[in-house]
């Protein structure tokens, strides 16, 4: 890597960084700047502070907020040998407890906001020894500033090994239950590495970064430490704010950014987009949904600047494929592609049912061979054995290649949705909606949205004389689970079609609503 130290370990590459850009701004958020220098004290204090909390190596250690300043959270968990689980903020109380009580986190860091989600949950989740609270005092929930400020600023210097965990995120799974994906140094380490001789190739100190992901996903939580790898001044807002957006990109004269596809429809709807200045916009780094072929086109025509897509799943740190600047020429007959596989060590091949590699032009399961692969998931060895075999991970998504070594999204081997970059599996809300007593059985698929890509039908048999209506089934939704995995609309129907074997026709039930249209999944 260029003027970048090969390392096996992804804390002392953050060290290196702190010295070599000290004095260099690192992060700003609500007008307040902090320095390199200033975000190594502190990670030391929360270091400290978690080792005088009784975590030893390898704890799990939880965060359940939105995007701030206190990204120092993840670096003093990596000196303390700690591992940092980012929870999606958006979950219901009893997902956020299942995810708790699953990672096993001792303690848990939490912003005010969610106050109401965490207090009647709090005597379910028994791993966790103690609650902090990120900005005010809360009944027995102690302040983090004042927590971290009475700490020593000291760094520990405790050794971290390449197969150690740097990261736990959460990735919904088939079953409904999510799952922790380990991510270790030589994962994350092996994801700098290949966009190093990519899309990060010309980034430098104070490079100006905007991140407005959220943490708890890769496209915002690795993407900030890459931020803080290259030594850029990260501009950081709490969460997805077009207007906001369109100004800093003008006042903070923004150069690199990485948004969803729905974020960029958002920008180019907003009433500001036709008179932002975009000139200082060097780079757009996109992916994790489903974007259509006219959005993209007019966002390069509008932001006049190189677009990057990308492709990967939480298990891969976000790295299988990218499609570079040049390819997004439409002539080129590659938009709706996602790219080609990272040249620095990324192996994919098409496969069968039967696990046969295919040919050019084949529709079949995509295969990952790479470093970023994880180390499995979290206390789930039997869905970790079967999601990687022989190093290959089996990433559920079915496409294929063309001649030119482009690989195209086909569909989903297991009919996941993807909502404005949020992972929904089916099985997930069909539970959630048979719950009800007079749902007699329920399914849900993917149609197409205009502005998220895709979102959530459900298809419902009702229990004879019941009287609930569409409107009562999805307010009962969404005390069950997240907002974004509810369905949208509910269709009354008198059966549900399934193969002999009981299966739900997915299928079937799409067909009708993406008839003439495409699933340009990127």
């Amino acid at each position: 890597m260029k003027n970048i130290p090969q390392t096996t370990s992804l804390v002392d590459l953050l060290r290196w960084r702190v010295k070599q850009s000290s004095e260099s701004i690192a992060f700003k958020f609500s007008g307040k700047e902090t320095s390199y220098q200033d975000f190594d004290i502190a990670a030391n204090k929360v270091a400290q502070g978690l080792i005088a909390e009784g975590c030893m190596p390898d704890s799990r250690v939880a965060f359940l907020g939105k995007n701030s300043d206190t990204f120092e959270f993840f670096y003093g968990n990596m000196k303390a040998r700690t591992v940092p689980v980012a929870i999606n903020w958006r979950l219901a109380a009893p997902e956020i407890a299942f995810i708790l009580n699953d990672s096993e986190s001792e303690i848990l860091f939490v912003d005010p906001e969610f106050y109401e989600l965490v207090k009647p949950i709090e005597n379910e989740i028994p791993k966790v020894r103690k609650i902090i609270t990120m900005t005010d005092t809360i009944d027995d929930w102690e302040n983090y500033k004042t927590w971290r400020d009475r700490q020593e600023n000291r760094d520990p210097m405790l050794a971290s090994k390449a197969e150690d965990d740097v990261l736990q995120m959460y990735t919904s799974g088939t079953t409904g239950l999510p799952k922790g994906a380990q991510l270790t140094n030589a994962n994350v380490l092996n994801a700098v590495s290949m966009v190093d001789q990519t899309w990060c190739k010309d980034w430098h100190e104070g490079s100006v970064n905007l991140i407005c992901m959220p943490v708890f996903h890769v496209a915002g939580g690795l993407y900030a430490v890459l931020g803080v790898i290259f030594g850029c001044k990260n501009i950081i807002i709490p969460e997805v704010d077009p207007g906001l957006i369109l100004e800093l990109i003008e006042s903070e004269k923004i150069e690199l950014a990485l948004f969803v596809p729905a974020v960029i429809l958002f920008l180019l709807q907003h009433p500001k987009s036709e008179e932002t200045d975009f000139t200082s916009l060097k780079q757009v780094i996109y992916g994790a949904s489903p974007i259509a072929e006219d959005t993209l086109v007019k966002a390069i025509e509008r932001m006049q600047c190189d677009f990057w897509q990308v492709y990967g799943l939480t298990e891969t740190c976000g790295m299988a494929t990218t499609m570079t600047p040049e390819y997004h020429d439409p002539a080129k007959g590659k938009l709706r592609s996602c790219g080609q596989p990272y040249p620095a060590g990324v192996e994919i091949k098409i496969v069968d049912t039967d696990n046969n590699e295919l040919e050019t032009g084949e529709v079949g399961e995509i295969l990952i061979k790479s470093g970023a692969v994880m180390k499995g998931y979290w206390n789930r060895p039997e869905a970790t054995a079967e999601s990687i075999v022989d190093e290959w991970f089996y990433s559920g998504d079915a496409g294929f290649f063309d001649e030119d070594g482009f690989l195209f999204i086909h569909d989903r081997v297991k009919d996941m949705i993807i909502s404005g970059g949020e992972n929904i599996y089916p099985a997930e809300v069909e539970n959630a909606l048979m719950s009800h007593p007079q749902i007699l059985d329920a399914a849900v698929v993917g149609v197409p949205d205009e502005k998220w890509g895709e979102t959530v039908m459900g298809f419902v048999i009702l229990a004879e004389d019941s009287s609930i209506n569409e409107d009562e089934i999805i307010a009962y939704s969404r005390e069950k689970i997240a907002g974004f995995k509810c369905p949208k609309t509910i269709k009354f129907i008198n059966e549900i079609p399934r193969n002999p074997t009981g299966k739900v026709l997915r299928k079937d039930l799409r067909e009708p609503y993406w008839k003439g249209k495409q699933r340009n999944v990127s």
